[in-house]
């Protein structure tokens, strides 16, 4: 079976991505399972430049198949902050999932409502090598909401803005969701899809 290292060292997206990807004859391994400890500096202007540069970082590490991304929080009324800073947006060191919430919410206090509009953004790399070609392949998607006026009371840990971004047309919380009912929206899921031809490729290298 195929090794493909998930190059994150987020334990909830890391299992997310393993359940995304049981459909397939793939092995799904993790940085810790192959001991890599570094890590890139992710300088990119776009979550998309950051995602390459991840995903070459850590292929190039292990030598075998690498799936990475980048993504975050977009708002509209901030001009698209916090954007590729999502996960290390606030200057003062403090970037836990509470501290993020906690701004989102302060930076939107008495924007109206028609004004509240963002998404949560993934962008996906994947790089493997077939028959010596080394294939690189990038997707996306988003999920479209706007900013709630207070935050949802559980912050899921590690994706802290799913309790900020209300869904108008459910008229709920992404973080309220439930497991399933979540997959279905995940931004990753349907990014991963547009990448199903590369990984099946990917997956036949074994026969």
């Amino acid at each position: 079976m195929v090794r493909l290292l998930i190059a994150t060292t987020n334990p909830a997206k890391l299992a997310e991505y393993r359940l995304l990807l049981r459909e397939l004859p793939l092995e799904p391994v993790s940085l810790r399972d192959l001991r890599i400890t570094d890590a890139p500096e992710e300088s990119g202007a776009t979550f998309a430049e950051n995602a390459l540069v991840k995903a070459r970082f850590y292929f190039e590490r292990a030598g075998i198949a690498t799936l990475a991304d980048d993504g975050g929080l977009e708002i509209d009324a901030l001009g698209g902050e916090p954007g590729v800073r999502s996960h290390r947006w606030l200057p003062h060191g403090d970037n836990s999932d509470r501290a993020l919430v906690d701004e989102v919410i302060r930076r939107m206090r008495g924007v109206e409502t028609a004004q509240r509009t963002a998404r949560i953004r993934a962008v996906l790399a994947l790089i493997f090598s077939d028959g010596g070609e080394i294939r690189e392949r990038i997707a996306e998607a988003a999920i479209e909401g706007v900013i709630a006026e207070r935050a949802y009371p559980e912050i899921r840990p590690g994706f802290p803005y799913r309790a900020v971004l209300v869904l108008p047309e459910r008229n709920r919380y992404l973080g309220e969701l439930g497991d399933r009912e979540e997959a279905q929206l995940s931004q990753r899921r349907i990014a991963l899809k547009q990448l199903w031809p590369e990984l099946e490729r990917l997956a036949r290298l074994a026969s």
